[in-house]
C-alpha cells in the first residue's frame, strides 16, 4: 500500500511517463489478454479492415494504460486539479432531483476513466454510492476501496446493495452502477443484442428503478485529451414506469453506450470477456424484471 501512496504523489509527467513504458510492455511483451480483444473488435466491427481493428487495440493499451495510473493518481489529487480535469457539462439535470431529496440511478461503463467518476460528482455536491463488484484479491480489494472512497463516494459491494438501499433511505443521492460487466448469474441476465452480438446485462439496474421508483440516467464518460475529460448525463427514463415495457431502460442503455462506444472506440474496456456467455445456454430462465 506504501508503494501505492508513493506512487499517487508523483507529478503526472512522471506517471505518464510510467504508463508510456507499460502501454509498450502490455502491446508488445506481455501482449495483454491480445487474442480477445481482437475477437471483441473484429465481431463488434465486421465493417473495419484489419488495420483499423489494429488501431483501435493500439488506442485501447494506451487508453489502459493511462486509466491504470490515472487511477492510482486519485487519492493524491487535489479538487481543484480534479475539477480541471473532469469537466461536467449539464450538472444542472442531476444538482435540482437531489436538492429536491431525490435518489437517482446512475449507469455508467467502462469508457474513458470511470474511477474517476464518483469523486467529481461528490465534488459538484451530489453524495454517490459506488456499486461494485468486490476483488478476489484481499490486497487489491484494500487498494480499490481506499481509491474509490476518495473525496468521500460511499464504495458498496453489489450483495450489500439491499441493506444500503434500507440503511441508507434518507439520503438523496446517485446510486452509481458499471452497467456493462458480465452478469454472475447469466441465467437471470437480461439478453439483447449488443455491438452485434447477443448479449448478456445485469438486470438489477432496472430492477431498482422500477421497484423504487427511481429516473435514470447514462452517464457518458468521454477523453478529450490525455488526463481530460468530459462527463454528460443523458435521461433514460423516470417514473412512472406503468407504461414503459419491460426491458426498455436496459435497452436505452444499451443504445447510448453503442453510440459512445462507436464514437470512441479505443476508450472502452476491451480486454473485458464481455462475451463468455451465449444465450443458448442460459435464455431459458430469464430476467426478471418487474
Amino acid at each position: 500500500m506504501r508503494f501505492f501512496r508513493f506512487l499517487s504523489r508523483l507529478p503526472f509527467s512522471i506517471l505518464y511517463g510510467i504508463s508510456n513504458v507499460l502501454y509498450f510492455l502490455l502491446l508488445h511483451i506481455i501482449r495483454y489478454r491480445r487474442q480477445v480483444i481482437q475477437e471483441n473488435l473484429k465481431l463488434s466491427f465486421p465493417e473495419k479492415s484489419a488495420a483499423e481493428i489494429n488501431q483501435i487495440a493500439k488506442g485501447f493499451y494506451r487508453n489502459l494504460a493511462d486509466i491504470i495510473v490515472e487511477t492510482i493518481k486519485l487519492p493524491a489529487l487535489s479538487p481543484d486539479e480534479l475539477k480541471r480535469r473532469v469537466k461536467i457539462t449539464n450538472i444542472d439535470v442531476i444538482q435540482p432531483r437531489i436538492q429536491a431529496g431525490q435518489t437517482v440511478i446512475g449507469m455508467t461503463s467502462h469508457q474513458g476513466n470511470w474511477e474517476w467518476i464518483p469523486a467529481i460528482m461528490v465534488l459538484n455536491g451530489i453524495p454517490v454510492d459506488s456499486i461494485y463488484k468486490p476483488l478476489s484479491s484481499p490486497f487489491y480489494e484494500k487498494l480499490m476501496l481506499y481509491i474509490r472512497a476518495s473525496f468521500g463516494p460511499v464504495p458498496t459491494p453489489m450483495h450489500t446493495l439491499p441493506r444500503q438501499m434500507v440503511a441508507r433511505k434518507h439520503i438523496p443521492r446517485v446510486i452509481g452502477l458499471v452497467s456493462d460487466q458480465v452478469p454472475d448469474i447469466p441465467e437471470q441476465a437480461y439478453w439483447t443484442d449488443f455491438l452485434h452480438r447477443d448479449t448478456p446485462f445485469y438486470p438489477g439496474g432496472e430492477r431498482l428503478a422500477r421497484s423504487r421508483q427511481l429516473p435514470v440516467f447514462y452517464f457518458e464518460m468521454v477523453r478529450l485529451s490525455r488526463g481530460y475529460y468530459k462527463l454528460t448525463f443523458k435521461l433514460i427514463a423516470e417514473p412512472l414506469y406503468t407504461d414503459l415495457p419491460l426491458g426498455s431502460i436496459l435497452e436505452r442503455y444499451r443504445d447510448l453506450l453503442e453510440k459512445t462506444i462507436r464514437n470512441n472506440p479505443s476508450d472502452w474496456l476491451w480486454s473485458h470477456k464481455r462475451w463468455k456467455h451465449w444465450r443458448e445456454k442460459w435464455i431459458k430462465v430469464g430476467a426478471k424484471l418487474e
